[in-house]
């Protein structure tokens, strides 16, 4: 943190000009276009584009004075300062050790600035809109790439007729019940905790609490709050099947959501002054890093084999849930799992105007095999975040990719790599396996 304080108080004159209705132009004009210097323009930018938004800036631990100071400027404004930071990263001189730190700030700036065209009115396509904001595209799929999954799904699941009705059936026989629901998330956050801290070391005054809400689009939520600590926000309008605790755990903490924002407040806003770095804007390429290695990781925290131990010894038991059928369960989600890009595919025809709602809803129950309910909550889900679903599946892949290209079969050095692109972001452009 003293490298952080520092900074601020070198660039104080600047950074304080930024919270006025002075252009863009006369910030350039009276500062060199330093790494940090441009970083503190982008933090400033980024928390004036939050004015226009209430739920752009999804995490902010930098200085009080710089949240408390933004006020809510025009947009062609902020098109403008946006222009200019961008110009000015094209001509910056830094170190060549920082050139991810110019590359990303770079993209992320980028996604700024798209966002701001967007609240401006510019409409893009679904793809356009990924790719602008988050520096990736989904694969294009239809129908049949999922028909080979669903095939396979109605061998494996007992009965006949509509497959969705008897996946539900055969699914509501792992239903956690709300009584043991904490119990059972308790038990998975603290074997994830443990597996994660084996391998990664995370600062000592890390740590989190859980609530259980309603009325959400998201099954869950991680609100970063700094200093390493997180707000764990569980969903229960919907049941949480056994397999979501393991899920969550990982996801939303260990070595998911809450590892991810540690390291990067720890090594880089912390020990580098990477100040921006401190804001987190959920509409930017950080973001399928963020979604992707917090998927990803669940399979760094667990194998196949340990994760189906644990479950079948400690959380069926905590749930009260009948084990034996535990492989078959498995089975199942392993092949669901193949069906993930069918909600890319409903998105962005939804979105696109390709279809209407009730199709969308209907697609949904068909190809990604999700109750009906699940599917108007998804709808919604849609609704608010837009093409922000890539991240999910096309982050976990690209993620899985390039951690597994550098690491093979050595988990070791799997989880050395995964540390590593957590404490280093890259963007997805970054991460392709070349």
């Amino acid at each position: 943190m003293k490298k952080l304080v520092a900074l601020i108080c070198s660039v104080w004159l600047f950074a304080c000009s930024d919270n006025t209705s002075t252009t863009a132009v006369s910030e350039t004009a009276t500062a060199e276009n330093t790494l940090d210097q441009l970083a503190i323009r982008y933090v400033k930018l980024a928390l004036l584009v939050g004015k226009h938004q209430d739920y752009y800036i999804d995490a902010y631990y930098g200085p009080s004075e710089w949240r408390d100071g933004a006020s809510k400027l025009p947009l062609p404004e902020l098109a403008s300062k946006a222009e200019l930071l961008l110009a000015d990263l094209n001509t910056a001189k830094f170190p060549e050790e920082q050139q991810l730190r110019h590359d990303m700030l770079t993209v992320q700036t980028r996604s700024v600035q798209a966002f701001i065209a967007m609240l401006s009115g510019e409409k893009l396509s679904f793809d356009d809109e990924s790719m602008a904001l988050y520096d990736a595209k989904s694969p294009a799929l239809t129908e049949a790439d999922f028909d080979q999954a669903l095939a396979k799904l109605d061998n494996l699941l007992p009965g006949e007729g509509d497959l969705n009705t008897r996946l539900k059936a055969f699914n509501d026989q792992f239903v956690i019940p709300t009584e043991k629901l904490d119990t059972v998330f308790t038990a998975a956050i603290k074997e994830s905790r443990k597996r994660t801290k084996a391998y990664i070391e995370l600062p000592e005054e890390e740590n989190f609490t859980v609530e259980y809400v309603n009325n959400q689009p998201w099954s869950a939520y991680n609100w970063y709050k700094g200093n390493s600590f997180s707000l764990i926000q569980l969903n229960t309008d919907l049941p949480i099947n056994i397999e979501r605790a393991i899920d969550l755990a990982s996801h939303e903490g260990y070595p998911g959501h809450h590892v991810f924002n540690s390291l990067m407040e720890k090594h880089l806003v912390n020990d580098n002054g990477w100040v921006e770095y401190s804001v987190y804007p959920l509409y930017s390429p950080l973001s399928l890093l963020a979604e992707g290695s917090a998927n990803y990781g669940i399979h760094v925290a667990y194998n196949d084999a340990e994760r189906l131990a644990f479950e079948k010894n400690v959380l069926f038991p905590l749930a009260g849930l009948d084990a034996t059928k535990v492989e078959l369960y498995y089975q199942v989600q392993e092949v669901t799992g193949q069906l993930s890009y069918a909600g890319n595919v409903a998105a962005k025809r939804y979105l696109d105007g390709e279809i209407d709602k009730p199709t969308a809803i209907a697609f949904l129950m068909k190809y990604a095999m999700s109750t009906e309910q699940k599917s108007t909550q998804r709808i919604s889900f849609f609704e608010r975040y837009r093409a922000y679903v890539i991240n999910y599946n096309l982050g976990q892949d690209l993620v899985k990719d390039y951690v597994e290209f550098r690491s093979g079969d050595d988990e070791q050095k799997r989880w050395q790599v995964f540390a590593d692109l957590l404490a280093n972001p890259r963007s997805a452009s970054m991460m392709v396996v070349r």
